[in-house]
Protein backbone atom coordinates (compact mmCIF):
# COMPACT_ATOMS: atom_id res chain seq x y z
CA UNK A 1 0.00 0.00 0.00
CA UNK A 2 1.01 3.60 -0.50
CA UNK A 3 1.61 6.39 1.92
CA UNK A 4 -0.47 8.91 -0.62
CA UNK A 5 -3.64 10.34 0.85
CA UNK A 6 -6.89 9.80 -1.06
CA UNK A 7 -7.82 12.43 -3.48
CA UNK A 8 -11.26 13.10 -3.98
CA UNK A 9 -13.20 15.54 -6.41
CA UNK A 10 -14.21 19.23 -4.86
CA UNK A 11 -17.30 19.07 -3.52
CA UNK A 12 -20.04 22.08 -4.53
CA UNK A 13 -22.32 23.12 -1.77
CA UNK A 14 -24.66 25.82 -1.71
CA UNK A 15 -22.15 27.78 0.30
CA UNK A 16 -19.91 27.98 -2.12
CA UNK A 17 -22.25 28.17 -5.10
CA UNK A 18 -23.00 31.45 -3.43
CA UNK A 19 -19.02 32.09 -3.54
CA UNK A 20 -18.76 31.76 -7.33
CA UNK A 21 -21.76 34.26 -7.71
CA UNK A 22 -20.01 36.81 -5.50
CA UNK A 23 -16.72 36.35 -7.31
CA UNK A 24 -18.03 36.54 -10.86
CA UNK A 25 -20.62 39.12 -10.49
CA UNK A 26 -18.37 42.10 -11.03
CA UNK A 27 -16.30 40.06 -13.96
CA UNK A 28 -19.91 40.02 -15.68
CA UNK A 29 -20.93 43.45 -14.77
CA UNK A 30 -17.89 45.04 -16.33
CA UNK A 31 -17.60 42.89 -19.37
CA UNK A 32 -21.45 43.78 -20.10
CA UNK A 33 -19.89 47.10 -21.66
CA UNK A 34 -23.37 47.40 -23.63
CA UNK A 35 -24.90 47.78 -20.86
CA UNK A 36 -23.78 50.89 -19.82
CA UNK A 37 -22.04 52.05 -22.75
CA UNK A 38 -24.33 55.72 -22.39
CA UNK A 39 -23.73 59.03 -20.97
CA UNK A 40 -27.66 59.20 -19.25
CA UNK A 41 -28.12 59.39 -16.39
CA UNK A 42 -25.67 61.64 -15.24
CA UNK A 43 -24.80 62.17 -11.84
CA UNK A 44 -23.74 65.32 -10.57
CA UNK A 45 -22.30 65.73 -14.05
CA UNK A 46 -20.10 62.81 -14.15
CA UNK A 47 -21.35 60.83 -17.06
CA UNK A 48 -23.45 57.13 -16.88
CA UNK A 49 -20.52 55.21 -18.16
CA UNK A 50 -17.59 56.64 -15.65
CA UNK A 51 -19.92 56.62 -12.21
CA UNK A 52 -21.39 52.92 -12.81
CA UNK A 53 -17.68 51.55 -13.66
CA UNK A 54 -16.74 53.65 -10.20
CA UNK A 55 -19.45 52.40 -8.47
CA UNK A 56 -18.56 48.88 -8.96
CA UNK A 57 -15.28 49.50 -6.92
CA UNK A 58 -16.88 49.19 -3.26
CA UNK A 59 -19.48 46.75 -4.40
CA UNK A 60 -16.47 44.23 -5.76
CA UNK A 61 -14.74 44.80 -2.50
CA UNK A 62 -18.08 43.93 -0.24
CA UNK A 63 -18.81 41.17 -2.51
CA UNK A 64 -14.81 39.67 -2.03
CA UNK A 65 -14.92 40.10 1.15
CA UNK A 66 -18.56 38.78 1.43
CA UNK A 67 -16.99 35.64 -0.46
CA UNK A 68 -13.82 35.08 2.20
CA UNK A 69 -16.13 35.18 4.81
CA UNK A 70 -18.79 32.80 3.76
CA UNK A 71 -15.11 30.62 2.48
CA UNK A 72 -14.07 31.15 6.62
CA UNK A 73 -17.44 30.08 7.61
CA UNK A 74 -17.46 27.10 4.82
CA UNK A 75 -14.26 25.80 5.95
CA UNK A 76 -15.30 25.84 9.78
CA UNK A 77 -17.94 23.94 9.70
CA UNK A 78 -18.35 20.66 10.93
CA UNK A 79 -19.60 18.92 7.11
CA UNK A 80 -16.66 20.82 5.19
CA UNK A 81 -14.54 17.96 3.58
CA UNK A 82 -10.52 18.61 5.48
CA UNK A 83 -7.66 19.13 3.63
CA UNK A 84 -5.70 16.16 5.33
CA UNK A 85 -6.75 12.83 5.86
CA UNK A 86 -6.88 11.22 9.68
CA UNK A 87 -4.42 8.16 10.34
Amino acid sequence: MSDTPEVRPPVVTPVRVIIGLCLVAPFVAMLWVGSYAKTDPAFIGIPFFYWYQMLWVPISAALTMTAYKLWQYDQRSPTAPQGGEAK
